[in-house]
């Protein structure tokens, strides 16, 4: 049976990745996510987890790594500019391949930018937060019950394919306190994802030897496993190597065991990538995300109220993004696209990437204001 509670979307990320089975918070904290930490706090010693306030961001998440490497599902939680700090750290968990949830609820910025008010300005970060090749999972949440379920999917999604994996919330979102529908306790534990181990002997154990698209398969440290830990290229236990051949296969497998795998699947697990509302008879297409959808609902159904077929795409998995619907969309619509984003267009790119144009309607923010569902209708009229 479904569970309603009332709660606000940074509290509903920790019930979540407790309830999918994390026993480790590391983290530091900021505006506007201070609370999914402060959650954690609670919920992880009640369940024999452990929880804590590190001196910073950087070492906030590295504990957390170093949890997840003892086999501990582990999360962490912040802002944009702790994501900025975090970076060297995240592309550890890319290269050395540890899961760890990474929750960003999106501020203005850059730098210090709008502490206190809502942005959709981490979106190009969250595909691109370090440097190197590799390719990133980004999930974002779009109700107060996406907070929670998408929290777990991140959890599921990390396991599977040993990696670090981000679920965005919003400043409106995350703070948003209202009644959420969750599901059923069991039904959560009856899909948990746990990472693959080799259960073979210690001296066969060679992690990183695994086929081209497949992650690697990390058993948990102090159970009779080793392997090593590096940042640099490595061969098949972990150990630094130079050589070209290995390094070629490395990074083709890092980026191949998403966006291959997403691409030959149409997507990296069995649930939507994406939501669409009142689209099959549209005739104009809005696009939103994040607490952004929220108000694309309500704009859709004023525009049918006065006789304009509007329907809703929400890409829900951002990256990698649900590519082949957006094509689908695009050859649909021709002219009659409108995106709507709370930054300078970071998605709006994606999407002129995949439909090879860029004659979309836009309505664009950046200046910590929400986007009303009236100036959506405003636009999409001047569109018909």
């Amino acid at each position: 049976m479904a569970r309603e509670v009332i709660s606000t979307g940074n509290e509903l990320a920790s019930k979540a990745a407790v309830e999918a089975g994390a026993r480790f918070f590391g983290g530091y904290p900021i505006t506007p996510s201070s609370e999914v930490m402060h959650e954690a706090s609670d919920l992880l010693p009640v369940v024999g987890g452990k929880f804590i306030q590190m001196e910073d961001e950087i070492a906030g998440i590295s504990v957390a790594l170093g949890a997840s490497m003892t086999g501990v599902k582990s999360y962490t939680a912040t802002s944009g500019p702790g994501i900025s700090l975090k970076a060297e750290q995240i592309g550890l968990g890319f290269i050395a391949e540890i899961p760890l949830v990474i929750i960003n609820v999106m501020r203005g910025g850059p730098s210090t930018g709008l502490p206190t008010r809502v942005s959709q300005a981490d979106i190009g970060q969250a595909q691109y937060p370090t440097h190197g090749d590799y390719a990133s999972i980004t999930l974002c949440a779009g109700s107060l019950t996406e907070c929670y379920t998408e929290t777990v999917r991140g959890f599921n999604l990390a396991e599977k394919y040993m990696t670090p994996v981000f679920v965005l919330l919003d400043e409106t979102i995350g703070h948003m306190h209202g009644k959420a529908v969750l599901p059923d306790l069991e039904e959560i534990e009856a899909s948990i994802v746990n990472r693959a181990r080799f259960d073979g002997p210690a001296s066969e154990y060679k992690p990183y030897d695994v086929p081209m698209n497949k992650p690697a398969v990390l058993n948990p440290m102090f159970q009779g496993y080793t392997h090593h830990v590096t940042g640099l290229h490595h061969g098949h236990e972990g150990f630094p190597t130079e050589d070209a051949i290995q390094c070629e296969f490395n990074i083709e497998r890092l980026v191949g065991k998403i966006n291959v795998v997403a691409a030959e699947n149409d997507g990296l697990d069995d649930l939507p990538d994406y939501e669409e509302y009142m689209l099959e008879d549209a005739d104009v297409c809005i696009i939103a995300y994040g607490s952004i959808g929220l108000g694309a609902y309500e704009a859709v159904q004023k525009l049918r109220a006065e006789g304009i077929k509007a329907g809703m795409f929400r890409p829900i998995m951002l990256w990698p993004s649900p590519a082949k619907r957006i094509a689908e969309i695009g050859a649909k619509f021709k002219d009659k696209i409108f995106i709507t984003e709370l930054n300078m267009g970071q998605y709006t790119r994606e999407i002129e990437r995949i439909i090879k144009r860029n004659d979309f309607t836009t309505l664009l923010k950046a200046n910590g204001r929400p986007i009303a569902p009236a100036e959506m209708v405003a636009k999409v009229k001047e569109m018909m």
